[in-house]
């Protein structure tokens, strides 16, 4: 891969870039109180996306419900599906809970909410998507919830934030 550095950010074959930020990437030991750990993977492509991260992450480390143990770097990268549209920024969290993933789904719907998404149409532009993508070892496939998120093992926008991480 050609990789080239460019002011805090790192060029990857001239279409993906990695960002770094005060948040991205982050680790912080704890939240052994809680017993299930998963990903999220984060992304937007809609105003101020790498904001709207940080503000998300903010809200997730404010919730009592949730550990934020690590943030992964933010890449920025071209959209697949449909691709007449802004390049996306996607990240992955890993998370701890006592929640159960069908809970976590509901609470991170609300946030969608909270900070805007609408849902006009697959692969949409969006303010800011947020996918189960792994929750523990756990494999479900049911209409409102498939684990692990189909396509976390072969998305650039996953395999890299997550290939950043130290905790996984």
């Amino acid at each position: 891969m050609d990789v080239k550095s460019y002011n805090n950010a790192f060029i990857c074959n001239e279409a993906r870039s990695v960002i770094r930020s005060h948040f991205f990437p982050n680790f912080k030991d704890g939240g052994n109180e809680f017993k299930n750990s998963f990903l999220l993977g984060i992304g937007g492509n809609v105003g101020d996306t790498k904001k709207r991260f940080e503000l998300f992450l903010y809200k997730l480390k404010k919730d009592r419900r949730f550990f934020v143990k690590e943030c992964s770097l933010i890449l920025k990268n071209k959209a697949f599906g449909y691709t007449k549209q802004a390049d996306f920024l996607n990240a992955v969290l890993l998370v701890k809970s006592s929640f159960y993933a069908a809970d976590v789904l509901k609470i991170m719907q609300h946030y969608e909410k909270i900070f805007g998404r609408i849902r006009s149409f697959r692969n949409a532009p969006r303010t800011l998507d947020i996918d189960i993508l792994y929750f523990d070892k756990k494999i479900r496939n049911s209409q409102r919830l498939i684990l692990p998120h189909p396509g976390a093992n072969d998305r650039l926008s996953v395999i890299i934030p997550i290939g950043s991480m130290k905790g996984i």
